[in-house]
């Protein structure tokens, strides 16, 4: 099986290279791998520091007009020629090594479509889980993957997480419109439409602050996403 993991980036100059040799390392029996690295016209080093690469384990695309996540997602399926896609997110928060927990389902042909769950526990109010802005965007994706679950019949816990593994053949004759953080639920929400079931695997993370860059607005994000999920149950 190939699998392709579409990394897009946006002014990670301090963890883009980590994130591609954390990626790199993993090793998963039976599945070969593909990295698509699409920068969304950074405007830090990144940009720069991604032309230095050398070898041809990697194919880098750079866009040039900043478009969004969504956008950047879009361009990575398009060059993807694995059998499955997963995204990768390029800060430090979600770690690579989770991508053999989330695969082994479809090996094993138990599941088609798998996410990675942060949500299967409640926050860690003694450390950095302790501050406002993350028990915020705690509720507001608590209440999204609610929404998700009455919307479309099938129980979510963790609509919002980065980690998405799904088979690129759902992708046919489907159209995905978001160009930023909405690509989340517009995912969910037309698999789910397709009648695929979600299974979803414990993962844990490292919460990136928004003093260390992280970019999801959890009220102006959050209101577009749960407008995505009320727009596609009736709509394409």
């Amino acid at each position: 099986m190939k699998l392709s993991i579409i990394i897009p980036v946006y002014n990670e100059e301090k963890t883009i290279l980590e994130v591609l040799d954390r990626v790199k390392k993993e090793v998963i029996p039976g599945v070969e791998k593909e990295m698509i690295v699409v920068d969304d016209c950074s405007t830090d080093s990144t940009r720069q520091k991604l032309k230095n690469i050398k070898g041809n384990d990697s194919k880098i695309i750079f866009h040039e007009k900043n478009g969004g996540k969504g956008a950047a997602v879009k361009t990575g399926i398009k060059n993807a020629t694995g059998d499955y896609i997963i995204i990768q997110d390029a800060d430090l928060e979600y770690h690579p090594k989770f991508i053999k927990d989330l695969i082994r389902p479809i090996l094993e042909k138990k599941a088609e479509v798998v996410y990675g769950t942060r949500l299967n526990r409640m926050p860690h109010l003694r450390g950095e889980e302790a501050k406002h802005l993350f028990i915020l965007h705690y509720l507001g994706n608590r209440f999204l993957s609610l929404v998700t679950s009455i919307l479309y019949g099938q129980w979510i816990t963790d609509m919002e997480t980065g980690y998405k593994l799904f088979p690129k053949k759902a992708l046919n004759n489907l159209k995905l419109n978001a160009r930023g953080f909405e690509f989340e639920p517009e995912i969910t929400a037309k698999l789910s439409k397709k009648g695929y079931k979600i299974k979803e695997i414990s993962i844990s993370v490292k919460p990136r602050g928004y003093d260390e860059g992280k970019k999801l607005n959890t009220v102006r994000d959050g209101l577009k996403a749960l407008w995505s999920l009320i727009k596609y149950r009736f709509s394409d």
